[in-house]
């Protein structure tokens, strides 16, 4: 292992459920049906990506954007009050990563005003040597653009490097990417594709750090 690269809902925040309780509040205000199927298949994805699926649902005349506003100002509100809900094991597994002096980066579907929002909020700027947003590629997961992108920038080869991830397409953009994957589910529990294609599946991110911290000790 030469670098470890996270996603960041659903892994080092608990943002995904945040996210999805802020959709079906919208969608039901808006007398929406169905969008407890349409929105599982839009996590790990960017905004560019997650359209498509929602026009697709809801018809090419659907106002995405107004959607989409309205969702976010659910969540941000949702934010203020409650705070920004951290993972438990992500404090320590990013310290004990950059104590060990291993190069980290953070490769989310996420605008880059939310990420970096979110890694100041919660004080973890500070361990990331890279951050490549959801809107810094076209296309995002399960393409594995967004990792690659977060590989060249840490100028280590993919094959090197372990993918923390919660989501079907985020294991699926590591995997493509050629790295490996490690699934730490959140919302979606793995199935045969999943372990297929995770090099390894952990219950959380303390799992992740015993599991690695064991790499290290057999070299």
């Amino acid at each position: 292992m030469k670098a470890v690269v996270f996603d960041m809902d659903g892994v080092l925040f608990d943002t995904e459920m945040v996210c999805m309780k802020a959709w079906m509040a919208v969608a039901e205000k808006n007398g929406m049906p169905g969008m407890e199927e349409v929105f599982p298949q839009c996590i790990g994805l960017n905004a560019n990506d997650s359209r498509q699926i929602v026009m697709k649902a809801y018809g090419r005349d659907f106002d995405y954007p107004h959607f989409r506003q309205q969702a976010a100002d659910w969540f941000q509100s949702y934010l203020q009050e409650k705070g920004l809900p951290v993972k438990p094991g992500a404090h320590e597994i990013l310290e004990w990563l950059r104590e060990t002096g291993f190069p980290m980066g953070l490769a989310s579907s996420t605008r880059s005003d939310s990420v970096y929002s979110h890694l100041e909020q919660a004080g973890f700027r500070k361990y990331f040597d890279v951050v490549v947003a959801g809107d810094m590629v076209e296309h995002s997961k399960p393409r594995p653009d967004i990792y690659l992108l977060a590989c060249r920038k840490l100028e280590t080869e993919p094959e090197f490097v372990y993918a923390i991830e919660d989501s079907p397409n985020g294991i699926r953009s590591a995997h493509a990417a050629g790295m490996r994957p490690i699934m730490v589910p959140d919302m979606i529990a793995p199935d045969e594709e999943m372990r297929r294609l995770s090099f390894r599946i952990r219950k959380d991110l303390f799992e992740v750090l015993a599991y690695l911290k064991q790499e290290k000790e057999n070299g």
